[in-house]
């Protein structure tokens, strides 16, 4: 591979941090050669690889319950970091501890995404300290790819060490790859490592110690790839010569791949087919509603019921023995806390099951199928495959649809489709629909329900070219492109570590949240505005609650539903779309529906809608549904957005919901009641 850079025969050199050249191999000032660095307990690795090499399962393996994660200062990228004790064994170097950071997934050091831009400035950084090495996870099975990465990293840094995963994959499509040949052309350790049982973990601790003290060039990289940028074509000339090296390395190792065709590609041949693929998506998608709702829906329920029955209970005897019960501190902590804490409680079955099924499908290598199979359809409004499971998760839940887009590989599409999940009509809408449309079109109850999920995929693609179209104009729209991993059986441990790992945080980050809300919401029902009412115990419409609500109620009234009892629901339904019929309830003082049946509820709320939509009570109920669709699903989902993408995101995002169903909602009540 011929290179303007590299022409004439000039001696392998490299640049210094002085940006003086040094002959390739010995040490430029600041490198660290002369004295080896003190290795103290804050020494740092950082793991790099290609998606899907099994990085990020090599460091939960490495660090198990040791590690957070943090977001990246003025970005939305988030990085995991933990603790890496390696075992002592028969090493002499003492096993101090390793701090290790995961890096996002990258297949170049050609940022063009925030996550990217990430990896890059971090390797840039570890090729100026002595106290930190990179670790690149190398895929076997996609070798020429890790080799690539390898040689960009190798430019920046001479703090390097090659973990060689999926050596089994390999083997199986035909593959062999020997880490001593392999190590012994690259002159840098390359340790054969199993991401999911950890075994070579302790070598590859060695190897890192011993290169954080004496550094190590990665041999035979092109002069071109080290040489200063001199013209806009220098990039493509560094691409070109590390291309034909990686193509050298696995020359020179023999690791060709035979001609035979693998069992992921007879696999494929079959997943990727439309006509067999579409089908198998369809059924994976009812597997993942029916964890959803069939299936979590009783742990949910049994598991509120245990917190807000023997927990409640037990709380009220415990006051009751201190002789402070039945009074306001019982509503507060009864009613208050530990009805927070049984909301929040009561999602964590649920997010255990998503956590779950999603890992199973990300691990296994069917994701990236999915993706190729939707990238059609998304691409029309600005998107890629990929963005397919977590939206359609989303008719399920918000919440584990929000968590489903870790599965993406940038951060600006994460956050775009986080910033759509919650326009995908959830379960918990569903009551709410069948509630005014049992009460007000009877006969075409499924057809009504039928168009707000319509509408709920329409707000998704408008929403996504109104975006893509203004604040994700940067966000680069270009063909998917991806190598599809290897199949797997996913290792039930490290799964269900990472399972384990989210729930915890989504208890401790959306659960503070959910709880201190739903707290003041008590606070204000308990806050009477009337005389002849005891704190704590105030009809909802002599409360501050009431009293917000009846303040609040005028800006719906062009909407044809300004009335207090309508606005509390909406407003109890922020914290849970579910407790909204409730609500209602509550507020005309009679039971819940039961089943498909109105009953007197419906009644009574078809004798408000009529008096305040001047007798379009049909078009009223429409334009309250289309509000309960686009505006915010939970207070759950509010949570999840703020610890996934911080206040300024998520307040934006809430503020635009609730924009949007407002003018929705008004429109649709002002064009229906000229029919109704």
């Amino acid at each position: 591979m011929s290179c303007p850079h590299c022409e004439g025969g000039a001696p392998r050199t490299h640049d210094g941090p002085d940006g003086a050249a040094h002959p390739r191999g010995r040490q430029g000032p600041g490198r660290g050669a002369a004295t080896a660095p003190d290795l103290a307990p804050d020494l740092r690795v950082l793991l790099v690889g290609t998606p899907n090499a099994g990085k990020s399962t090599l460091f939960n393996h490495l660090t198990g319950a040791r590690q957070t994660t943090r977001n990246v200062p003025g970005t939305t990228v988030d990085l995991a970091r933990g603790t890496w004790r390696p075992r002592t064994g028969t090493d002499p170097v003492p096993a101090t501890p390793l701090a290790l950071v995961d890096l996002p997934g990258t297949y170049s050091l050609t940022p063009v995404s925030p996550d990217e831009a990430v990896t890059v400035a971090e390797i840039e950084r570890a090729g100026a300290e002595h106290g930190t090495v990179t670790l690149l996870v190398a895929n076997a099975a996609e070798l020429h790819s890790a080799l690539f990465l390898l040689g960009q990293v190798g430019t920046r840094t001479e703090r390097v060490v090659v973990a060689l995963t999926m050596t089994d994959v390999a083997t199986v499509d035909g593959l062999a790859v020997d880490a001593g040949r392999l190590a012994a052309r690259l002159g840098v350790p390359v340790v054969e490592v199993d991401p999911r049982t950890g075994r070579g973990a302790d070598g590859l601790a060695a190897a890192v110690r011993a290169v954080a003290e004496q550094p190590r060039p990665v041999l035979g990289l092109p002069v071109c790839t080290t040489a200063p940028r001199t013209a806009p074509d220098d990039e493509l000339d560094r691409i070109d010569a590390l291309l034909g090296w990686a193509d050298d390395v696995v020359e020179s190792v023999d690791a060709h791949r035979t001609a035979t065709r693998s069992r992921a590609d007879r696999i494929d041949a079959l997943l990727l087919d439309p006509w067999v693929g579409l089908p198998v998506f369809v059924l994976t998608l009812w597997a993942l509603f029916q964890l959803a709702t069939w299936v979590a829906a009783p742990i949910m329920g049994a598991t509120e019921a245990l917190v807000t029955g023997p927990v409640a209970s037990f709380v009220t005897w415990v006051l009751d023995g201190v002789g402070v019960g039945g009074g306001w501190l019982e509503g507060l902590l009864v009613d208050g806390v530990v009805a927070g804490v049984g909301v929040v409680v009561a999602f964590a079955p649920l997010m255990a099951l998503m956590f779950l099924a999603i890992g199973l499908l990300e691990d296994s290598g069917y994701v990236a199928r999915v993706a190729v199979l939707a990238d059609r359809l998304m691409r029309s409004v600005g998107l890629d495959g990929r963005v397919i499971m977590p939206l359609i998760v989303g008719f399920g839940c918000n919440l584990p649809a929000l968590a489903a887009t870790r599965t993406l590989p940038n951060a600006r599409q994460r956050l775009l489709t986080g910033l759509l999940v919650p326009y995908t009509s959830c379960p918990a809408r569903l009551t709410v629909y069948v509630l005014l449309a049992g009460t007000f079109f009877p006969r075409h109850t499924g057809l009504v329900v039928l168009a707000m999920y319509v509408l709920s995929v329409a707000l998704v693609l408008v929403g996504a070219l109104a975006l893509r179209g203004t604040l994700f104009r940067d966000l680069a729209h270009e063909p998917l492109a991806l190598v599809l991993p290897a199949y797997h059986v996913p290792r039930p441990v490290p799964l269900l570590v990472t399972t384990g790992r989210r729930v915890l945080a989504f208890l401790r980050g959306a659960g503070t949240i959910i709880v201190g809300v739903l707290v003041v919401v008590w606070l204000l029902l308990a806050v009477p505005v009337t005389p002849g009412h005891a704190f704590g115990e105030v009809p909802v419409h002599d409360s501050a609650y009431g009293r917000l609500t009846d303040q609040v109620a005028p800006v719906f009234s062009p909407a044809g539903y300004g009335d207090w009892r309508t606005t509390s629901a909406l407003v109890t339904g922020f914290v849970a779309k579910e407790v909204a019929v409730g609500a209602l309830a509550q507020a005309y003082a009679v039971d819940e529906p039961v089943g498909s049946s109105p009953g007197e509820l419906g009644e009574q709320l078809r004798a408000t809608l009529d008096e305040t939509s001047g007798g379009h009570a049909p078009a009223a109920a429409l334009a309250f549904m289309v509000f309960v669709l686009a505006y915010t699903p939970c207070l759950a989902t509010v949570a999840e957005q703020r610890r996934m993408f911080g206040w300024r995101w998520t307040l934006g995002a809430v503020a635009v919901q609730l924009g949007v169903a407002w003018v929705l909602s008004v429109a649709t009540f002002q064009l229906l009641r000229l029919v109704w």
